[in-house]
């Protein structure tokens, strides 16, 4: 049965559970994964830019997206803009996301565990020592990444002009 492109970026959005799983399958195949997380609320190019960086980095890109209730209490009363669903579905959209998984935690170190990524990409507001799971994949021979932000460019900040 062939898969309509909404429903084959649908498809892209999973459980942590089969999250784990295609993860698992990936590895038996060879592939390099490559995890990051965020919110991604108003997807603007500094996103853009550090997904590319982030899939460079790999054969496959798992994105881990903070649920509403995970970016209420990150970013306080009035966030996320967009709800989880489609923030998730604008992600999972990219054409160089492969999948989507959500987590409720303030930060993503049980979803790294579960899902046990050769590399953990963030964005340049982050050192390596600050980013969660850095201990769990320097045990098992991963690596971090940190991409240099792309100046000019934050939620915060367009919500703030739209304000």
């Amino acid at each position: 049965m062939h898969l309509s492109k909404k429903e084959s970026v649908q498809a892209k959005i999973l459980s942590r559970e089969a999250a784990a799983r295609l993860c698992s399958g990936w590895k038996v195949k060879g592939h390099k994964i490559v995890f990051t997380n965020g919110c991604f609320d108003i997807l603007h190019p500094g996103h853009i830019h550090l997904l590319l960086e982030a899939a460079a980095q790999g054969d496959r890109l798992i994105l881990g997206l903070n649920t509403d209730a995970s970016v209420k209490r990150l970013k306080g009363a009035g966030r996320p803009v967009n709800d989880e669903q489609s923030r998730a579905l604008v992600i999972a959209a990219q054409a160089y996301v492969d999948a989507v998984t959500l987590f409720d935690e303030d930060t993503p170190l049980e979803l790294i565990q579960s899902l046990r990524p050769d590399v953990i990409v963030k964005g340049g507001d982050y050192t390596p020592e600050t980013v969660a799971g850095r201990e769990v994949v320097d045990a098992y021979g991963g690596k971090v990444v940190i991409v240099p932000t792309l100046e000019g460019f934050s939620t915060t900040g367009i919500i703030n002009r739209m304000r």
